[in-house]
């Protein structure tokens, strides 16, 4: 199952197709933007923590992969969607299987951790703030829309990033590169 989501600064994400709005007045559509960009992100780490690696690739496009010496998964994957929303201009469409990542602008946990000064539900800090505050002000600037795709199943692009950020993961180098395979 997919599931998709829209997001930008005038309204609170929601999924699309269903007609429901966590705000009134939302200006977010079922229609994809003729130029969105689609972009497939996702992290990866061998030990939790341990040597990670992350990627990003548009279906039939670029791709670029990088990797950390010491972190977490949880951090690989707002890496990827962080590297991703600043490499690629305009409306984008994040694919993600990261729920850690989907369900932050989904449920607009960000909100509630600006308004209780970056702490969570529990009144504790907000785990990879460092990453989390930049993506939000990306995001909250521009028109991006975020699904979530499941990891290790049929989508061939979504396999594609897990592929590079795991090679990214055991070999802890980068790379880029102008060709992905094509989203079927």
């Amino acid at each position: 199952m997919q599931q998709q989501l829209s997001f930008d600064a005038a309204t609170a994400p929601s999924p699309i197709g269903t007609g429901d709005r966590a705000e009134a007045g939302s200006t977010a559509t079922d229609e994809p933007a003729a130029d969105r960009i689609t972009v497939y992100c996702d992290g990866a780490c061998s030990g939790n923590p341990g040597p990670g690696g992350w990627a990003w690739a548009v279906p039939g496009g670029r791709w670029t992969r990088g990797a950390d010496p010491a972190t977490t998964n949880q951090r690989m994957e707002l890496t990827a969607v962080l590297e991703a929303v600043r490499a690629l201009p305009g409306a984008l469409e994040v694919v993600s299987d990261s729920t850690y990542v989907v369900n932050c602008f989904r449920d607009r946990w960000w909100a509630g951790w600006r308004k209780r000064n970056w702490r969570n539900s529990q009144n504790k800090p907000v785990a990879n703030r460092d990453l989390w505050e930049p993506l939000i002000d990306l995001v909250l600037g521009r028109d991006i829309r975020f699904r979530w795709v499941k990891g290790h199943g049929s989508d061939p692009v979504n396999a594609f990033v897990d592929g590079l950020a795991v090679e990214s993961a055991r070999t802890q180098t980068a790379a880029a590169d102008q060709s992905s395979p094509n989203n079927p």
